[in-house]
């Protein structure tokens, strides 16, 4: 794959409920196409992955929600999932994000 998308930088954020696949798969596609990612979550350290119903793995919070500025970034990854989206629409910080 070419690498279309270097020098270029996404913003992964994650909060509680995230579908791990719908995370992890778009992240490596990214990457794939040369662009930098970062997990970015309102949560630090780290952030749980979900699959389905079930827990599944945990990813480290590369940058907290707090920290992190939107004009640093080119595009934006938001996971599914019925619980990450509904965390984050109510907390405000997120939804300016």
């Amino acid at each position: 794959m070419p690498q279309e998308l270097q020098g270029k930088r996404v913003a992964i954020l994650v909060a509680i409920g995230f579908e791990e696949v719908e995370m992890t798969k778009p992240r490596a596609a990214l990457s794939q196409a040369g662009a930098k990612t970062d997990v970015i979550s309102p949560m630090p350290g780290e952030v749980q992955g979900w699959n389905h119903q079930e827990k599944s793995d945990k990813f480290r919070v590369d940058r907290e929600l707090s920290n992190a500025k939107p004009e640093d970034y080119d595009a934006l990854l938001l996971p599914g999932g019925v619980a990450n989206p509904d965390t984050l629409r109510t907390i405000p910080e997120a939804v300016r994000f």
